[in-house]
């Protein structure tokens, strides 16, 4: 991993500045204006003062995505980390989480589906009749508060329709992939509007298992269903209602001893999740001087992971008829320490099954235009929210007792934000959230805790802002939560962490050129992290005990750059592209190892690739026929804090092909046509016997060479 420029990513970064700047000036319809929803106030994104990416309904259908996880290329500077069937956690600017299993987390990135929270359990992010989906870059700490310490992911589904609409999707792919889907929409009386989508996905996945002589066991069987309808009560007030029901029912078999795409499990895993939710936003204009929004929701889901602990079958004793016909390992005799006459090993699986629920209410006053404080200079937000959860875990693991646990919490918080004119063209933004969070746990260990919190976050920004331009400096600070740490004999004063802070220093530019034919957008970012919340080991010395656990022994900086570009060059060719740049680092940090004392200062911190780029091009052949070529990359990071395992830097290519008439289309489309292989998760530990059981390095590999076909009928 180098922290140097590459070579790639100079050549991106003069490509994206040159098609924007030097651009010659082209006849052509100006690029469409795209709309921020997910702030306090629906605004254009070229003229909000803030580091977000949006993903709209065309991005998504032209790389075919099902998930959120095969979209996120598009965005500078967000990564993701398997672990599981889809993915569940995101890093923003190399902060995030990775992983989770008996421990109670606090997510340091938000996901929220139509104001529903489904942070930590993102999973069932389909991208199925989404409108748009909107990546905030940095703290949140005004608008969305604890887990958006790094950033939120919003994402939008389509509306209900003022009049009679409808769609019909079917995909055919490889590796037995095949969807099918309908929407309808429409008024259902002259003051009610609905739209109803369901949506059936079903993959084998990627996986080979020669044992049990299967090629889906890593399978994607994934149903979504949504409701919306859009009531309008009276003259003042609105009401948006909206059902959603997933249910994936996956199977998890995505690590091999021999790091390919060939497994030996006799027990392979499940990756599920059933989520039931419902939200309900109210939206009343009959005061004078505000308006007055009141959203609420609740999500219900169960959720079960689990998998082949030792990823092969039996007790590993060696057979010579498994060999001949290579059905097994490797001969044990070629070892680095001479023959094994018997390879002795274990079986073990390890499941999880939680139940989550989640409750949330916020009640928000926006100024009206004409209605501005301060004589006039300053709108204004205020607000109320309040979330409560609920987390019960229930492990059944092969060499322990079954092991429970609860996890409550209840949150609390107020904020307030205040935009002031002060020339006609420069605006000064101040925000302030305070938050307090309130925490109950208890395992089947008689380990109880109640951690309790009250956390302040908030934002200064200065923004300049022309007819075509934007420039803007901004402070944000953000938080999240502390908790507590369950595993092991550790000290009374270890159970509980403090809470994480970041100050997040940022400049902005945004501008479009060629009379909107152009854009740019680039910010340039310093973030100082306090009481870093990091996984280390640690050592109980009377019974020669490792265990891991969360503790704030670090201090860390994340700095780097982010841009985005798009020119529409002709009438039949659009430039697209984005980089990101980052910079992270350690400091004072050092952790016990079974070696002694190990130091991480100044060293990278876990999935945060110094480079990610995306380039594509969208080239008219025919009024009806549409290309689309893109190649996305990313350098190399470190998997985890723990350990010094690494991925492979790589860049694929995806490109699709479609053909358009008025009410239906069909596309040919293709994500990695060159079949790069590259990494999505790793682990460092013993867990081959043909070795010894030596310390070694085990990745999970990302997508494969996929294809197909989709066709799409509106009517």
């Amino acid at each position: 991993m180098t922290n140097q420029l590459s070579t790639i990513a100079l050549a991106i970064s003069s490509v994206l500045f040159s098609q924007t700047i030097f651009a010659e000036e082209a006849n052509t319809t100006a690029i469409e204006v795209i709309t921020v929803k997910g702030d306090f106030r629906e605004t254009s994104l070229q003229k909000i003062p803030n580091a977000i990416s949006i993903l709209s309904e065309e991005d998504i259908k032209r790389r075919n995505a099902q998930n959120l996880e095969e979209v996120l290329a598009l965005t500078p500077n967000v990564n993701f980390s398997s672990g599981s069937q889809r993915a569940r956690y995101y890093q923003i600017r190399g902060i995030g989480e990775r992983s989770q299993f008996s421990e109670p987390i606090n997510p340091s990135v938000g996901v929220i589906i139509d104001n529903v929270e489904f942070t930590g359990i993102g999973s069932v992010s389909s991208l199925f009749d989404v409108a748009q989906t909107e990546v905030f870059r940095g703290p949140q700490g005004t608008r969305f508060g604890a887990n958006a310490l790094a950033g939120i992911i919003n994402i939008e589904t389509n509306a209900p329709s003022d009049s009679f609409e409808g769609a019909v999707k079917a995909t055919l792919g490889n590796y037995g992939s095949k969807g099918a889907s309908i929407v309808l929409s429409g008024p259902a009386s002259d003051k009610v509007n609905y739209r109803l989508a369901a949506e059936q996905y079903n993959s084998d996945g990627f996986i080979d298992n020669i044992y049990l002589n299967r090629d889906d066991v890593n399978n994607r069987d994934e149903l979504s269903l949504r409701g919306k309808l859009a009531i309008e009560a009276s003259k003042d007030l609105s009401i948006d209602l909206t059902v959603m029901h997933f249910d994936f029912d996956n199977g998890y078999d995505a690590f091999s001893l021999d790091n390919n795409r060939t497994t030996y499990s006799d027990q392979p895993g499940f990756d599920t999740q059933e989520t039931t939710a419902i939200a309900s936003t109210f939206n009343y204009k009959g005061l004078d001087s505000a308006d007055v929004v009141l959203i609420a929701s609740y999500a219900n889901s169960d959720l079960s992971y689990g998998y082949d602990e030792d990823w092969a079958y039996g007790e590993y004793e060696y057979n010579e008829d498994d060999w001949d016909n290579g059905l097994y390992f490797p001969d044990p005799c070629i070892t680095p320490t001479g023959c094994l006459a018997a390879v002795d090993g274990y079986s073990s699986t390890d499941h999880y099954f939680r139940e989550k629920e989640t409750q949330t209410v916020e009640l928000r006053a926006t100024s009206k235009e004409g209605d501005e404080i301060f004589n006039g200079s300053t709108s204004w937000v205020t607000g109320v929210y309040y979330k409560q959860e609920t987390s019960d875990l229930t492990r059944i693991y092969t060499y322990a007792s079954d092991f429970s646990s609860t996890f409550d919490t209840e949150t609390l918080a107020a904020y307030a934000e205040l935009a002031t004119v002060l020339t006609d063209n420069v605006t000064l933004t101040t925000g302030l959230r305070v938050e307090n969070r309130e925490a109950d746990y208890n395992n089947s260990t008689d380990f109880s805790a109640k951690p309790s919190d009250t956390m302040i976050g908030g934002k200064i920004v200065l923004a300049y802002q022309t007819q075509d331009s934007l420039i803007y400096a901004s402070i944000n600070r953000g938080y999240k939560a502390g908790g507590v740490n369950t595993d092991g004999t550790l000290e009374d004063n270890q159970r509980e962490f403090d809470p994480e802070f970041v100050m997040n220093y940022e400049l902005g530019f945004k501008a479009t050129y060629l009379d909107g034919d152009a854009y740019l957008r680039a910010a340039a970012f310093y973030m100082d992290r306090k009481d870093v919340q990091v996984k280390i080991s640690y050592q109980v010395e009377q019974a020669g005990e490792f265990i891991e656990f969360l503790s704030n022994a670090s201090q860390g900086k994340n700095l780097g750059v982010e841009i985005e570009s798009g020119w529409q060059a002709t009438d039949s060719l659009d430039i697209y592209g984005s980089l990101g740049l980052l910079d992270t680092e350690y400091e004072d940090f050092s952790y016990q190892t079974e070696d002694g004392l190990k130091s991480l200062s100044g060293r990278e911190q876990a999935h945060a690739p110094s480079y990610q780029f995306n380039i594509g091009a969208n080239f008219a052949i025919t009024e009806n026929l549409l290309l689309n070529v893109s190649i996305e990359g990313k350098d190399s990071f470190y998997f985890s804090d723990s350990h010094d395992k690494e991925s492979h830097s790589y860049e694929l290519l995806n490109a699709s092909i479609t053909y358009s008439q008025d009410e239906w289309d069909v596309s040919l489309w293709a994500r990695n046509i060159t079949d790069e292989e590259y990494q999505v998760r790793g682990f460092e530990f013993p867990n081959d016997p043909r070795d010894g059981y030596t310390t070694s390095g085990y990745t999970q590999l990302g997508e494969p060479a996929v294809f197909g076909v989709t066709f799409n009928y509106n009517f």
